[in-house]
């Protein structure tokens, strides 16, 4: 509820509603979404008779079962990818698929059906993420295609997703300039002017995951009524939105990310659920996949660890890979303690 919200008219003995347990008042609410004043209820404890509200501070003791799959989908090949000097004369939200990255984005959808229905379950679902700009849209209406409408649970357009921004209308000459100066500066740090560097990417795609993890854990996927194991979760995003999102899910470091490849337009990474259900990279992908994109045999070793591990469990033998933070313990090693 919107802090310009109020109690409309004053309250009165005789607005109040008393029941056996609390007092149940009626205020009003400018957030109507056709503009009228909407009356919700509020009990003694102060909870709005918000759903959302009520499940996330009520939270009931067998929690919903995770969706089984996060898909991770790059649109497929744009104008851009093509023909860079289109940022100079088209705003990037809206650059467009090729004809190409139309095919992608429908065989993706395929790939992406056949993967589910091997697991031999007969109420699985796909709920969608997307980003707003048209590459991923259109994207996501190719990969629509090889759904059943019974089998798409939702869809909701996501902004923190979006691509990175490189500042409006990109002039070719100075982005190859630019470019350069992220290469001595650091992929992860160097903010484009006038637009974002990978770390602002990161504060976002914080903010997303944080929503994400909201939603599996009160099961806002499920179907009224259901309790299915079978939900795909899918985004549809960009190349560096989506590897930091693996940094930030995983608690990467920016070594480690700085590390980690593109993935290809309409192509996939997949978090599955492993043995004790957290999601693990290895339970869909190979370990030689893993590598291609960038992983690491430190990296490699914590996927290994999450195909078997439980919600909520750390891995303490995941220090902070690449060099450790405390190299006093080398030196001590040496004897230069002793």
């Amino acid at each position: 509820m919107c802090m310009i919200c109020y109690e409309y008219p004053p309250q009165t003995p005789d607005m109040s509603i008393t029941t056996s347990s609390s007092t149940i008042r009626q205020i009003n609410c400018c957030e109507d979404t056709v503009g009228r004043r909407k009356r919700l209820s509020v009990d003694d404890t102060g909870l709005f008779t918000f759903p959302e509200k009520n499940l996330i501070l009520h939270t009931p003791n067998v929690k919903p079962p995770r969706p089984r799959r996060i898909i991770l989908v790059r649109h497929g090949q744009s104008e851009g990818n093509v023909d860079e000097s289109v940022y100079a004369r088209v705003a990037d939200p809206n650059i467009r698929l090729t004809e190409r990255g139309r095919r992608e984005a429908e065989e993706c959808g395929v790939r992406i059906r056949e993967m589910i229905e091997k697991d031999g379950a007969d109420d699985w679902k796909v709920y969608f993420y997307v980003s707003p700009y048209q590459r991923t849209i259109e994207t996501l209406r190719g990969l629509g295609k090889a759904f059943d409408r019974s089998r798409i649970a939702g869809v909701r357009e996501e902004p923190r997703v979006r691509e990175q921004d490189f500042g409006n209308f990109q002039d070719q000459e100075q982005m190859k300039i630019q470019k350069a100066v992220r290469v001595r500066y650091g992929r992860f740090f160097y903010r484009f002017p006038n637009g974002e560097s990978a770390a602002d990417v990161y504060d976002r795609i914080t903010g997303f995951r944080e929503t994400l993890r909201t939603d599996i854990d009160i099961g806002r996927f499920q179907p009224p009524g259901e309790q299915s194991p079978n939900m795909n979760l899918v985004i549809v995003s960009h190349g560096l939105a989506l590897r930091v999102f693996l940094m930030r899910w995983y608690k990467w470091t920016v070594e480690q990310f700085e590390g980690l490849n593109n993935m290809k337009n309409g192509n996939v990474l997949v978090m599955q659920t492993g043995q004790g259900g957290r999601y693990s990279l290895l339970v869909h992908h190979t370990q030689q996949e893993l590598i291609d994109f960038g992983l690491t045999p430190q990296m490699l070793d914590d996927q290994i660890w999450q195909k078997t591990a439980k919600p909520g469990e750390l891995n303490y033998d995941y220090l902070t890979n690449g060099p450790s933070f405390f190299t006093h313990f080398d030196d001590e090693s040496n004897g230069l303690f002793s």
